[in-house]
C-alpha cells in the first residue's frame, strides 16, 4: 500500500502537513520551506519506460508519485495533459552535450513548467471547498510571468506580484503588466531580496491571516515537484543505454528552486554523476561550497542574468535540509550539512558578466546555438567543469545544460553581443503593444501591509 508523503518545515518547528496544506500555506507558519518528510523512489526499470513517453506521461509518472493519495488519478492526468502542451527540445550541441530549451511554453520561461501545474493544482482544491487564495510572489524576472500568466483569470485567487523595477527587461515587465483583471504588479525601487523580504513579512503578520496568503515562489512545495520532471524526461530521451550510465546536469541557479528540482530527482533515483551549479555574480553559494561559511550578499548584485540576481537564495534551506543540516529563513546555520557528500554531488561556480557575454558570442559562432544569459551562465559552468575534470570530456559522458529562458527574453543584450534580433515566439510578440497596469511602493513594509489591507476593499 502507497504510503501518504507528509511535509516538514526546514525550521523544524511547525506541524508535518499532507501536500494540500503546503501548497496552500505556501510557507510553513515557522517562515520554513515544506520538504517531504520521505522521498519516493522511482526503480530504475521504470526510467528505461519513460524513453518512450510523452512529457506529459512521464510528468504524470513523477509527479504521482508525491500526489497520488492527495487528489484523483483522473484529475492529475488531466492537469499535466493540460499544463505541458508544448514541446521542450533537445538541442544537441556537440557529441553527447545537449541545451534543454525550456522556454518553450506561453510565458517563454522554464517557470512555466512549476507555475502552470501549481495554478491547477491550487485552483483544483480551492473550487472543491469554495475557497478564495491571495497569491503573493517575489520576482527577479521570469517568475512573476508564469505566475501571472498560469493565474490570470482564475475565479479563486487573486495574485499580488513585486518585482525590482530596474532590473527586469521590457519584455519580462510586459508580459506581468499587461494582464490585469485578477493580476496586480507592484514595482519596487530596490531589489529582489527586497521583494522577497516584504512577501515573507507579510506570511508571518497575524494581521494578514484573514487574506488567506500564499505563495507561488519556488518557496511553494507546488513548484518545487512539477521541477523534478524535466531532469528526467532529459536523461530518458538522451541516455544511451549502458550500464551504470550517468549525467551531468549544469543549472542556472538564482533562487535555487530549479536546482532543488534536479536534486530531488537525484534523490529519488535518477542517475546522476554531478550537478553544476552555475551562479552569475552573486557568488554566496559557491563561496560557501569552498569555505563552508555561508555569507548572504546584500544588497545583490546586478547582473545581465537578471533573473539570477539572488544575494540569499531561499531554497538552499532545503537543499541544507536533504544534506541534514538546519538553516533558518535568513541564513543562519544552525547544524553544518555534509559539506563532503555536497562537494561530491555539486560543483558550484559563479560565472562573471563578461564570461556569459563571450559565451553567448563563441557558443553562436561555434555551433549555431542561440543561448540567453542564464542559458549561457549554464553552459560557461558546463565548460568551467569540463576543463577542470578532463576525465569528463569525452563523446560517452552525456552533459546537460539548461537554457531557462528564450533569447528574445533579451533582444538589447543579444543585440549588443551578436549584432541581430533574435526571433520573437508568439507569447512575446501579443504583449508587445498592450497597455500596462502598474502600481509602485516604497520598500517599507508598512506601505505593503496597507496595501494588502485594502485589496478586499479594491477588487
Amino acid at each position: 500500500m502507497t504510503q501518504t508523503v507528509k511535509y516538514y518545515s526546514t525550521n523544524l518547528k511547525a506541524p508535518r502537513v499532507s501536500f494540500k496544506e503546503a501548497l496552500l500555506k505556501g510557507l510553513a507558519p515557522d517562515r520554513g520551506l515544506y520538504m517531504p518528510e520521505s522521498i519516493p523512489q522511482i526503480p530504475s526499470g521504470r526510467i528505461d519506460e519513460f524513453g518512450t513517453m510523452s512529457y506529459s506521461e512521464i510528468a504524470y509518472a513523477v509527479t504521482s508519485t508525491f500526489l497520488r493519495e492527495e487528489l484523483p488519478d483522473k484529475a492529475l492526468k488531466n492537469m499535466v495533459k493540460d499544463a505541458y502542451n508544448y514541446p521542450v527540445p533537445l538541442e544537441k550541441v556537440l557529441g553527447n552535450r545537449f541545451i534543454m530549451r525550456l522556454d518553450q511554453g506561453p510565458t517563454a520561461s522554464f517557470k512555466d513548467f512549476a507555475a502552470r501545474m501549481m495554478g491547477r493544482l491550487i485552483n483544483y482544491y480551492l473550487e472543491r471547498e469554495n475557497r478564495q487564495l491571495l497569491i503573493l510572489t517575489a520576482t527577479s524576472g521570469d517568475t512573476g510571468s508564469a505566475i501571472a500568466n498560469a493565474f490570470y483569470g482564475l475565479r479563486n485567487i487573486n495574485v499580488v506580484v513585486l518585482y525590482p523595477e530596474k532590473e527586469v527587461t521590457n519584455r519580462q515587465r510586459k508580459q506581468m503588466t499587461t494582464l490585469g483583471k485578477n493580476i496586480r504588479i507592484v514595482a519596487l525601487p530596490g531589489k529582489f531580496d527586497d521583494c522577497q523580504s516584504l512577501v515573507k513579512q507579510a506570511f508571518s503578520d497575524p494581521d494578514l491571516e484573514h487574506l488567506n496568503l500564499s505563495s507561488a515562489n519556488s518557496i511553494n512545495i507546488g513548484r518545487l515537484i512539477p521541477q523534478i520532471v524535466y531532469y528526467f524526461y532529459a536523461f530518458a530521451k538522451l541516455r544511451s543505454g549502458s550500464a551504470g550510465e550517468k549525467a551531468l546536469f549544469s543549472v542556472p541557479s538564482g533562487n535555487f528552486g530549479d536546482m532543488m528540482g534536479g536534486m530531488m530527482a537525484k534523490n529519488m533515483g535518477l542517475p546522476v554523476e554531478k550537478f553544476i551549479i552555475a551562479t552569475n555574480e552573486n557568488d554566496e553559494f559557491p563561496r560557501f561550497m569552498e569555505t563552508g561559511n555561508y555569507n548572504k550578499i546584500q544588497p545583490s548584485i546586478n547582473c545581465i542574468s537578471s533573473a539570477m540576481n539572488v544575494g540569499h537564495p531561499s531554497n538552499l534551506a532545503r537543499l541544507i535540509a536533504l544534506y541534514g543540516g538546519i538553516m533558518d529563513e535568513k541564513g543562519r546555520i544552525a547544524k553544518a550539512p555534509d559539506m563532503d557528500k555536497m562537494r561530491a554531488d555539486i560543483h558550484a561556480v559563479s560565472i562573471t558578466d563578461e564570461q556569459t557575454r563571450r559565451t553567448i558570442k563563441d557558443t553562436y559562432q561555434t555551433y549555431g546555438v542561440l543561448l540567453e544569459p542564464h542559458g549561457a551562465t549554464g553552459w560557461a559552468g558546463a565548460e568551467d567543469f569540463i576543463q577542470k575534470y578532463p576525465q569528463y570530456n569525452n563523446e560517452n559522458q552525456l552533459l546537460v545544460s539548461l537554457e531557462t529562458a528564450h533569447p528574445a527574453k533579451f533582444p538589447e543584450e543579444i543585440n549588443k553581443i551578436l549584432d541581430m534580433d533574435p526571433q520573437l515566439p508568439p507569447s512575446l510578440k501579443e504583449v508587445e503593444n498592450k497597455k500596462e497596469h502598474v502600481e509602485r511602493m516604497d520598500n517599507q513594509y508598512s506601505t505593503f501591509k496597507s496595501f494588502l489591507l485594502d485589496q478586499k476593499n479594491e477588487r
